[in-house]
């Protein structure tokens, strides 16, 4: 029990030395003032500095005074000065006048040396007169009682990072223009149940999206010629909005795992990422961002090959020789501008999403590299389209006497307007919502400092501020409108010859085994080969050879020759039947090379002219053998063959 009581007070105290307060003593950071006879200081100092490590820095330029000791009291001063005595809470004691004129006096020379001037804060003349001891020796600072109206400046200073947000030095991030400083992990607007119901939102919205760009993008996998140029750009933008969602549900299932970085001091609060903090939060800006702007690189792409085919009205095959140039710009642009914001360390932890992008709080990465390219493709994807369609409305005007074309055409132009529009608008909503945030990001940020300078121990505002802060709903329109884009492109793939592709491509799906079907055709052709030579073919002394390659290769596809099993309708086609016939066909030509040359002999003839009886007879006999083996694969059943070789021969007979 002792030592859980002794473990308690060792982190209070830990925890009391790493944060601030409200405005009251805290332990004495700095390295210089460690050998001063208090270990206790209050901030705001004299000289307007609500950090120690400001004062520190500030402090820095004066420490060659008390490294020279030009002044038995410089050092003393300078502490007193930058880091103040706190006794009681608020009760601070600052350097009197005479000693400020003491040092000032014996350092002089020093600082003309070095070049230090003396700051306007520190005017002796500014300071209290000491007061004398009761032993009457003098005392070098002054006792001051700080009150509450005095915390707040006459000017604004600002925003000063509070201790709590503060991040190690030289990862570069800067919150509202505070160098090593972020954002707290948890929304500085919405209240956590708020938050909440927004990360389930995003969650189902991009399951949503996701599910309809992957059908977008399996139809045109399953008829690639269908969806041809100048249509082509539909399916890579549906792909690109397929990761966009998959990072955002990615996202939704971190949690804030991704986007937010737990501290590993006391006192400190779990902060927003920024920069490349952290690879997998670097990695979801790298996607989000990238397949995002090609996206919309895409869209203007798809304008301008409607644009083609419409009015210089260029085939498809002359816009598809342009293809290396679409894929250059659609995916180098953006490759190009994820590339400059990582080395510019932009990207930005969001703790509602659980993703990371840029401009979340920086406003001019907001507004060059998402609401400029933004902007930029609307307008040049909306000056297309429109061109395009009044090309397209002048070839209707054209076509007015051909009513089956016009009306054709019509219903063209219908489904490119309603699904420009169905991209369009949540593109033009997303673009509302950002400059919605633009114009009044500045007042929310400084309502949010006023309602938590007092918690962070920062200085607050002299001037009375009017708190604002955003509604849920134009975060969630924000996050919608940037997932919904991807579902327009279901509707241009959405008709009746989709409906019937997936019905055909379901139905292949759930065929017979190719294997089994293969060695059924393959028994069957044995069989029938067998039987037709039996019945037809007189007794040759090669016919035992011939049979036993056709049980070898039976034996090898694992089927017999002595079973028989129904043929299936769709043998025609499979490969192995084609090898039998292939394999049979040369083996029977070389048991037998008599009856091929006389074959060939008698072709001979008939192309001569001949019509003798008994040539013509046998050349029948011969042709319906040979046809007989070359057309087995795609019978229906050995009967008919059979019937129709034995209607050949007495054909034969009848003739001689």
């Amino acid at each position: 029990m002792q030592i859980l009581l002794w473990f308690g007070v060792v982190l209070f105290t830990v925890d009391s030395c790493m944060s601030h307060t409200l405005f009251t003593c805290e332990p004495v950071h700095v390295q210089w003032c460690h050998g001063m006879p208090y270990n206790s200081t209050f901030f705001p100092n004299m000289l307007e500095h609500y950090d120690q490590d400001i004062a520190a820095v500030k402090m820095k330029h004066f420490m060659p005074l008390a490294s020279l000791r030009c002044s038995p009291d410089v050092h003393l001063f300078l502490c007193q000065a930058f880091v103040p005595e706190c006794r009681k809470h608020t009760h601070v004691l600052r350097p009197c006048r005479e000693l400020c004129e003491r040092v000032l006096s014996d350092c002089s020379r020093d600082m003309l040396t070095f070049g230090i001037s003396w700051p306007s804060e520190l005017q002796c003349d500014r300071l209290e007169s000491c007061h004398s001891s009761p032993d009457g020796s003098a005392v070098s600072a002054v006792e001051v009682t700080t009150s509450r109206s005095s915390l707040s400046s006459s000017r604004d200073l600002g925003f000063w990072c509070p201790l709590q947000l503060k991040t190690r030095p030289g990862q570069g991030g800067s919150f509202l223009g505070a160098q090593d400083c972020a954002p707290p992990c948890d929304n500085m607007y919405l209240k956590p149940h708020e938050v909440q119901f927004a990360k389930t939102f995003i969650g189902v919205c991009s399951i949503v999206c996701l599910c309809a760009t992957l059908f977008t993008f399996l139809t045109f996998l399953i008829d690639v010629k269908r969806f041809r140029y100048p249509e082509r750009p539909i399916i890579f933008y549906s792909v690109c909005y397929s990761f966009v969602s998959l990072v955002y549900f990615v996202g939704f299932l971190l949690g804030n795992a991704a986007a937010c970085t737990e501290s590993s001091l006391p006192g400190r609060a779990s902060t927003a990422v920024l920069g490349a903090q952290s690879r997998v939060c670097s990695l979801l800006f790298m996607l989000l961002y990238f397949f995002s702007t090609a996206g919309m690189v895409w869209w203007v792409i798809l304008t301008i090959t409607w644009f083609l085919a419409a009015g210089p009205k260029w085939s498809c095959e002359a816009i598809e020789k342009k293809a290396v140039w679409f894929h250059t710009i659609s995916w180098g642009l953006p490759g190009s501008l994820t590339v400059v914001l990582l080395a510019l360390n932009k990207v930005e932890g969001d703790g509602i999403s659980g993703v990371c992008f840029v401009g979340l709080y920086d406003l001019t990465a907001l507004r060059w590299f998402v609401v400029a390219p933004l902007a930029i493709a609307v307008l040049v994807g909306l000056s297309l389209l429109l061109a395009g369609i009044m090309s397209l409305n002048r070839v209707r005007q054209v076509i007015q006497h051909d009513e089956r074309n016009q009306e054709k055409l019509k219903k063209f132009m219908i489904r490119i307007g309603v699904f420009s529009g169905l991209y369009l608008l949540p593109l033009l909503v997303l673009l509302g919502c950002y400059l919605y945030e633009q114009a009044h990001r500045s007042s929310w940020e400084n309502g949010w400092i006023s309602q938590h300078c007092q918690e962070y121990s920062i200085p607050c505002s002299h001037h009375s501020i009017d708190v604002e802060r955003p509604e849920l709903s134009l975060f969630l329109i924000k996050y919608l409108m940037t997932l919904v884009v991807g579902i327009s492109a279901v509707f241009w793939v959405s008709s009746k010859k989709t409906c019937s592709e997936w019905a055909s491509f379901f139905k292949r799906t759930r065929k017979k085994d190719p294997i089994s079907e293969s060695r059924r055709v393959l028994q069957e052709s044995c069989e029938f080969f067998l039987k037709h030579n039996s019945r037809v073919q007189h007794k040759s002394k090669h016919y035992k050879s011939s049979s036993h390659k056709l049980k070898v290769v039976s034996k090898s596809m694992g089927t017999s020759t002595g079973m028989h099993t129904p043929v299936t309708s769709n043998h025609d086609n499979t490969p192995v039947s084609t090898a039998v016939r292939n394999h049979y066909i040369p083996s029977q030509s070389m048991s037998d090379p008599h009856r091929s040359s006389e074959t060939s002999v008698q072709e001979q003839a008939e192309r001569i002219g001949s019509t003798a009886p008994a040539e013509r007879c046998s050349k029948a006999d011969s042709s319906s053998r040979i046809s007989s083996h070359a057309e087995s694969s795609h019978r229906l059943t050995p009967k008919d063959d059979l019937l129709d070789a034995d209607q050949s021969s007495a054909h034969c007979t009848r003739t001689q």
